[in-house]
């Protein structure tokens, strides 16, 4: 395993795009040193910040107040990585295989344009969870990001496929543009849920204030739920198994045919 400890937080924002299994797995303990990062605008060698244990491995604990350090896990797709504390910006993005797990909270654009993986955040989380990128036209296209706290603004933000699980309360705009996928509110969300949605499922757990551009369909007990609900379970995400949702089409506006999902009793 490779242990990197940041030597103190940072204030001004460090990029290091190297902090990825692909990237430190070929590497000897010297080369993993040698890495250059970037802190505003000076480039440093990577033991210029961080403290260095072990050589390049698929398996990366991280320790320490990274809520400034970005571009952690980019472009992964393979091993683990632990972060033991607070992760910054772009954590996961682009990702397409292997695991992400932070112990604290996470800030904006977790899993941006992700097609595969999981990441998982302990805490809370910022806004455009597996959102596409300003001028991008899609975002996540796969994998599977799970949020035990509260989530930001614009969570799946023109996402196409995969899995969004938040266990808190999430703020405007969830699911704003969504094209395919699924997103699950366990603890609701503000205004503005599915806002130019086209397609996709959003699944809310708590009552919300939809568009008017929200159709009342059906009552239901969707057939597809026990499958979601035994996959979070064994995430440690509970969601009912069973019980009756009012479903809501829409977005009008766009046209769309996505889907609101909103439980009612069990």
């Amino acid at each position: 395993m490779l242990t990197l400890t940041l030597k103190e937080p940072t204030a001004v924002p460090l990029e290091a795009e190297c902090l990825s299994p692909d990237a430190l797995a070929p590497l000897t303990h010297a080369d993993v040193r040698s890495l250059p990062v970037m802190l505003g605008k000076r480039t440093l060698r990577l033991d210029d910040v961080f403290d260095v244990e072990g050589d390049g491995s698929d398996e990366i604990e991280l320790r320490g107040d990274l809520g400034k350090v970005k571009w952690v896990g980019r472009g992964m797709s393979r091993g683990r990585v632990h972060v033991h504390g607070n992760a910054g910006m772009h954590l996961g993005a682009y990702m397409t295989g292997g695991s992400i797990e932070v112990t604290g909270n996470a800030t904006d654009w977790i899993g941006g344009e992700m097609a595969g993986g999981t990441i998982r955040v302990r805490g809370d989380a910022g806004g455009q969870l597996g959102s596409a990128y300003r001028g991008s036209m899609s975002g996540m296209s796969g994998g599977t990001i799970l949020v035990e706290g509260s989530a930001g603004i614009e969570l799946g933000m023109r996402m196409k496929r995969g899995l969004i699980a938040v266990r808190g309360p999430v703020r405007d705009f969830a699911g704003l543009q969504m094209k395919g996928g699924t997103v699950v509110l366990m603890g609701g969300a503000e205004q503005r849920t599915g806002a130019w949605m086209q397609r996709g499922t959003i699944i809310s757990l708590k009552p919300l204030r939809l568009l008017p551009t929200f159709a009342f369909a059906c009552e239901y007990s969707p057939s597809f739920l026990p499958l979601y609900a035994r996959h979070l379970a064994a995430l440690g995400l509970p969601l009912p198994a069973d019980g009756t949702y009012r479903r809501f089409a829409g977005d009008a506006a766009v046209p769309g045919k996505g889907e609101i999902l909103v439980w009612q009793r069990g």
